[in-house]
């Protein structure tokens, strides 16, 4: 069994459908128009047309709608067993890096696990119901591709000034939740930045060596505790997990 082939002859026969059914209604457009003009002939030859179109539209829905062939216990079953080996197998065939780490599938920065009872995966926790397995490698290559949003050194400078507009006050100094600094850096409406941006822009950043501000103000990434919420979670490169939590930043060189 391949899930990409069943999801491509369904959508195949889909769209089989959606053809059949412009021409149905192109053939009730006609038949309309033949009625306003009150042209007999054509009405005739129109309501015949529609009657066919009617019955390919019928047939062509029929096909459609049963097209995925996979009962729920199949599905689950294969979601469990096999289809972490076909998404490495699409990865590898379109030159994609991906491998196995401790029950999931890790494909810089994307931690990806399979939620088979759920019909979806989690990317990095964020969960996903898209399951086509080209689909699926295409969104990791383009996560991969993106830059970092400008230098390791820009990164620091706004991660700074979203600290410190959250530790004020009693704040001041203390650890913060990356939570907290991603809510402050996505507040402007359709900010196109999304949590698996941010994590990789923090180990892109955890592995630069740039560690102060420009002002000197020294940097700390925080791991978390077992108690910790809201982690950002990464992998490297070489297929390692890394996490984040906290951060804090020293007082500013004088």
């Amino acid at each position: 069994m391949n899930l990409e082939e069943e999801f491509d002859r369904t959508e195949k026969l889909a769209h089989a459908a959606i053809r059949a059914t412009g021409r149905l209604a192109a053939a009730a457009r006609a038949l309309a128009k033949a009625a306003a003009e009150g042209d007999i002939a054509r009405i005739r030859r129109g309501g015949e047309r529609l009657s066919q179109e009617a019955e390919g539209a019928r047939q062509e829905a029929a096909n459609a709608s049963a097209a995925w062939s996979l009962d729920p216990e199949t599905e689950e079953q294969y979601l469990r067993a096999e289809f972490a080996e076909e998404l490495l197998r699409t990865a590898d065939a379109s030159g994609f890096k991906m491998q196995r780490h401790d029950g999931a599938i890790v494909a810089y920065p994307v931690i990806l696990r399979v939620l088979a009872g759920q019909r979806s995966v989690t990317l990095n926790r964020k969960r996903m119901t898209s399951l086509r397995p080209s689909r699926l490698v295409a969104r990791l290559k383009a996560i991969q591709s993106r830059s970092l949003h400008g230098s390791p050194q820009a990164f620091l400078e706004t991660l700074f000034s979203a600290y410190t507009l959250i530790a004020q006050g009693e704040r001041a100094g203390s650890a913060v939740s990356l939570d907290e600094v991603f809510q402050v850096l996505t507040l402007s409406p359709g900010a196109d930045y999304s949590k698996e941006d941010f994590a990789r822009d923090l180990l892109t950043l955890d592995r630069s060596g740039v560690t102060t501000t420009r002002r000197g103000a020294p940097i700390s990434l925080l791991p978390p505790t077992r108690e910790s919420r809201h982690t950002f979670v990464c992998a490297t490169p070489e297929g390692e997990i890394v996490r984040f939590y906290g951060i804090r930043f020293g007082e500013e060189a004088q």
